[in-house]
């Protein structure tokens, strides 16, 4: 009788690993530390501001742009609209920064309170 030999063999790959890795962490359940909730909280206390004063800032600069086009190619009808209209847009400009600041400063009054405990947690 013949006796065969049975062998185990295993090949091992490092990026096959980490790939298993990355794809069993996209099943697994989120668990937020609270570093990583105190920085989230902090971009969330300025992106509102800031979508909000980009908004502004960029249909103002196109109203400004139409307001410019109109005393420029349509002189002869639109010249005193056109600068009225150029003179709101560039209005709308010179709000968005101010706009930025009030939306982001009231965000960190709302944020603050928990931001605070988060920050004595992490410090003891």
């Amino acid at each position: 009788m013949e006796h065969k030999k049975e062998t185990f063999h295993y090949t091992y790959s490092s990026a096959q690993q980490e790939e298993v890795r990355s794809i069993r962490e996209k099943y697994l359940p989120v668990e937020e530390s609270k570093m990583e909730r105190l920085r989230r909280l902090d971009r969330g206390a300025t992106r509102p501001g800031t979508v909000a004063a980009l908004t502004v800032g960029i249909l103002s600069t196109l109203v400004f742009g139409f307001g410019m086009c109109c005393t420029m190619v349509w002189a002869d009808a639109l010249f005193l609209p056109g600068i009225v209209i150029g003179l709101i847009g560039l209005a709308g400009i010179a709000a968005a920064y101010p706009l930025y600041r009030y939306i982001t400063k009231k965000r960190r009054e709302q944020l603050a309170p928990e931001i605070l405990r988060l920050t004595e947690e992490l410090s003891e």
